[in-house]
């Protein structure tokens, strides 16, 4: 077989176009899928964001309510302790026992005041959570919803392109492998610079196919030619002769050389 260096120009400029053409086809299949992949991703991304932000909300009610069940029995403590001091206050046998019986009653009096305010703060979390729980359920839910249905026309689209693209891959692979590396990187170059991956494109009534700008005459027959390998002055992309390529709907028609 022929090496790289020993291949014609012409039959560089057909493993381009070739390559083209397959990579035309992949793309057709991308443009099937749309945003697809995107709008997907973007999905998955936005309900963890929501359920990591619900899920904090639910652990601060949780911790609210812990809150106040700790509070309600610390009342209760205080309350058995003002019964026990107001008790013990029949039997002092002099005003200082009497006062520090009073200063504990009276402590414990605000215990219970600061608790109870504490519960009322815990409370007023914990109902003005409710409405966002229950909204950020709903969301997560109709997100969910969404992100249903834009899967499964994904997986449907991917079932049934699957098979070709991975046969339209390896053959590229397999084109790529002939072709001359500074041809490749130059052809690369050029398709990722178009949003239509175009890089050869034909030259057809006279114009790029890439651009449709005008190709000087004299370009056209040195174009027929097939001993350079010529791009569209006013695009860049690489210019093939209609007339020596297959017309294959994949490929669409489309003055520096490239050395």
């Amino acid at each position: 077989m022929a090496s790289k260096k020993e291949i014609s120009m012409e039959d560089k400029l057909m493993q381009l176009a070739e390559l083209q053409e397959i990579h035309s086809k992949v793309d057709q299949i991308q443009v099937l899928k749309g945003e697809l992949p995107i709008e997907v991703a973007d999905l998955e991304d936005e309900i963890a964001g929501l359920e990591t932000r619900l899920s904090k909300v639910e652990r601060d009610v949780a911790s609210s309510e812990e809150l106040v069940q700790v509070q309600l029995n610390n009342i209760k403590e205080a309350q058995a302790l003002i019964g026990k001091y107001e008790r013990q206050l029949d039997t002092v046998k002099n005003n200082r026992e009497f006062d520090a019986l009073t200063k504990e009653i009276e402590l414990q009096r605000l215990d219970i005041q600061l608790a109870e305010k504490r519960i009322r703060e815990a409370k007023f979390l914990v109902e003005s959570s409710s409405q966002t729980v229950q909204e950020g359920h709903a969301k997560i839910n109709m997100k969910r919803g969404e992100l249903d249905i834009k899967k499964a026309e994904l997986d449907r689209i991917i079932a049934e392109t699957e098979k070709e693209e991975n046969e339209l891959t390896a053959k590229a692979d397999a084109v790529q492998a002939k072709v001359e590396e500074r041809l490749l990187n130059a052809y690369k170059r050029i398709r990722t610079s178009y949003r239509n991956g175009l890089a050869v494109v034909m030259v057809e009534r006279g114009a790029c196919g890439g651009c449709f700008g005008r190709i000087p005459p004299q370009t056209q027959a040195e174009i027929k030619l097939k001993k350079k390998i010529l791009t569209c002055e006013h695009c860049g992309r690489i210019l093939v002769d209609v007339s020596e390529v297959e017309q294959d709907a994949d490929i669409i028609p489309a003055t520096a050389m490239i050395d």
